[in-house]
């Protein structure tokens, strides 16, 4: 590499970690005087940097976004960083477009990688496992999750058509459908988007419910224009994080993926069975009873995950259910009489 291409690079590095900074510091931390500073300066504005000249006592230089993506400089960390996230979002989201265009940016990073960067890179490696039967990953149009997080960024109102409510596959907390379903409009205050389980979710503020609902956005599809600019609201305990697990604590869909469902209600409170409900259904339908939609690979297997909840049940569905929880109880009771 040439001395004028390392200090260039050296330029870029020191206005990349602080974008304003004085002609004669610049000219100091390069060894060289400020009219060679100015002529590495057009170097990167031939590159494609918007680099500013700014006003001031002594002058200086502020790197801007440009209306292009010009060459990046990134140091060993930040490659390895780089790598590592962009390997980890394309195992999240198996199908998606989001996928597709992070494996596409992966290959390019890797290929200008010098040996020592690519090794340590690659010894991180994110294998993608297939979701469950009860948890599939529906990819997102990379178009609307796009608009959706503008909206987001810029608090404007959004208005979506929305898939009917009524699903089974429906998250807690919000609406769905299924492909195919007629789609409600609703308005909403976007705030957050979130990923969880592979899928893709916008935790937002219905103005027509008065409450605050989670959304599929593979169920989405946002309009245009967005709605005026709104103030943002407080999410209930600060916390999107804990907000969206609680949303979701026992109150996933009723596995549909699954050969075999049923329903049971308990003589318990909801907010006791829900913590162990990961892949079902919770709905509270009194001080002490709820019930619980669930599913598994077969009847009998079902009935001992009744069972597993250790409190009365007061009634299940469908028969075939009924009928696995009475051989799993006959032939518990056998076994006890036998000893």
């Amino acid at each position: 590499m040439t001395e004028t291409a390392r200090r260039t690079l050296l330029l870029l590095s020191l206005l990349q970690a602080r974008p304003d900074r004085t002609g004669p510091e610049l000219a100091r931390r390069l060894g060289v005087d400020p009219r060679t500073v100015r002529r590495d300066v057009e170097r990167l504005r031939d590159l494609g940097y918007q680099v500013v000249a700014t006003r001031g006592r002594d002058g200086g230089y502020r790197l801007d976004a440009g209306a292009e993506l010009p060459p990046l400089l990134f140091d060993d960390e930040q490659v390895v960083a780089l790598t590592v996230a962009l390997r980890t979002v394309a195992a999240a989201a198996p199908g998606d477009a989001i996928e597709e265009a992070a494996v596409r940016a992966l290959a390019t990073v890797r290929q200008v990688l010098p040996a020592r960067l690519r090794q340590r890179a690659d010894a991180v490696d994110v294998a993608p496992v297939p979701a469950g039967p009860g948890h599939p990953t529906p990819s997102v149009d990379l178009d609307i999750l796009l608009a959706v997080s503008t909206a987001v960024r810029r608090r404007e109102v959004l208005r979506l058509d929305y898939a009917a409510a009524g699903s089974a596959s429906a998250p807690a907390g919000g609406a769905g459908g299924v492909p195919g379903e007629p789609r409600a409009p609703r308005r909403v205050e976007p705030h957050h988007v979130v990923v969880r389980d592979g899928r893709w979710y916008l935790v937002a503020w219905d103005l027509d419910r008065d409450d605050w609902r989670t959304f599929r956005l593979d169920r989405a599809t946002p309009r245009v224009p967005t709605g005026p600019r709104f103030t943002p609201r407080e999410i209930p305990g600060g916390d999107v994080g804990a907000f969206v697990a609680a949303r979701f604590a026992g109150s996933a869909p009723a596995a549909p993926g699954w050969p075999c469902t049923g329903w049971v209600e308990l003589a318990a409170p909801a907010s006791a069975v829900s913590p162990f409900v990961e892949d079902g259904a919770v709905e509270a339908l009194g001080p002490d009873r709820c019930r619980v939609g669930l599913g598994s690979w077969s009847w009998v297997a079902l009935a001992a995950r009744v069972a597993a909840f250790d409190t009365d049940v007061l009634a299940a569905g469908p028969a075939d259910l009924v009928a696995a929880c009475d051989a799993v109880a006959g032939r518990l009771a056998l076994g006890h009489a036998a000893r």
